[in-house]
């Protein structure tokens, strides 16, 4: 009669969690400090609300969060070669709330302590924009009512944090389930 052996722990699905936290951590922190070098670039240059902001804002988004890539590549090589769609899609969903979260807080201490005005110039170029552009009369003063509740709105806290989250968020959740879809990588089966 063989006697069946007892089953020893599989240590390694313990140190996943550890090696993914570590992952995380370091790119997220990664992604956020690039993400706000972009934001930087803009603000010391001066061109902080036209379309050459808005572009190298954007890049420096897909640049921090192409970082979401090289994680879980780094990630998968640490495990075998392989990742699951879910454990990437989580990967690349952490690395972007911590990138975001450097984000939001930079753009809140800008603001409150470097650029207390940001609603009203911003609502003011805007308008100024559309009459440049020669705008009829009626949708300035839509556009106008509209800004002056932009300025009341981002007078509150929660607004411009649940604001600033929806510029960067969407983007690393983008690229959170292209990271997932792209390197997912089941273990191979012994046949």
């Amino acid at each position: 009669m063989t006697e069946m052996l007892p089953q020893l722990p599989n240590f390694a699905a313990y140190t996943k969690p550890k090696q993914m936290k570590k992952i995380v951590l370091t790119y997220g922190l990664i992604s956020g400090a690039v993400s706000v070098i972009g934001y930087l670039i803009t603000f010391i240059s001066g061109s902080v609300h036209n379309e050459t902001a808005m572009l190298i804002g954007f890049t420096s988004m897909l640049l921090a969060f192409s970082l979401i890539f090289v994680a879980t590549v780094k990630y998968r090589k640490q495990n075998g070669g392989t990742v699951t769609f879910s454990r990437a899609f989580m990967i690349g969903l952490y690395i972007s709330l911590i990138a975001s979260t450097v984000y939001v807080l930079v753009w809140l201490y800008n603001l409150y302590n470097v650029y207390p005005d940001f609603a009203e110039k911003f609502a003011a170029q805007y308008l100024a924009g559309l009459k440049a552009d020669g705008a009829p009369a009626e949708k300035i003063a839509a556009e106008t009512t509209k800004m002056n509740q932009f300025i009341i709105d981002y007078k509150q806290p929660w607004y411009v944090v649940v604001m600033t989250y929806t510029e960067i968020l969407p983007i690393g959740i983008v690229v959170s389930l292209l990271s997932a879809a792209i390197l997912k990588r089941k273990p191979e089966t012994i046949t």
